[in-house]
């Protein structure tokens, strides 16, 4: 069995063409975070002298709903938001944030 259809198995999903639709969804977000970060570290006034501790809180507040947020849209776009909104909802079950 190959990597894709492991994902396909793991995640549920109806073909290997949607498994590639959702490491897109995943890879273009990721890939915008990058993008993101330093234009809204510089806005905050984070350089490379702040505190290590600052710049991590900084990022989980900031950056990682971000992520989420374009993960959906993202999601939209490619045809695939069912399955980043079940996911979403996942993740936040874990975190204990939804019930």
């Amino acid at each position: 069995m190959s990597f894709l259809e492991k994902l396909q198995q793991r995640w549920q999903l109806k073909s290997l063409t949607q498994v590639l639709l959702v490491l897109v969804v995943f890879a273009c977000t990721g890939t915008t975070v990058l993008y993101l970060k330093a234009p809204l570290f510089w806005l905050l006034g984070i350089t490379e002298k702040t505190n290590i501790v600052w710049r991590t809180v900084i990022y989980v507040f900031a950056i990682l709903p971000a992520y989420q947020v374009l993960l959906l849209m993202y999601g939209f776009l490619f045809g695939q938001f069912r399955f980043f909104w079940e996911f979403e909802k996942k993740m936040l079950k874990r975190m204990r944030i939804l019930r």
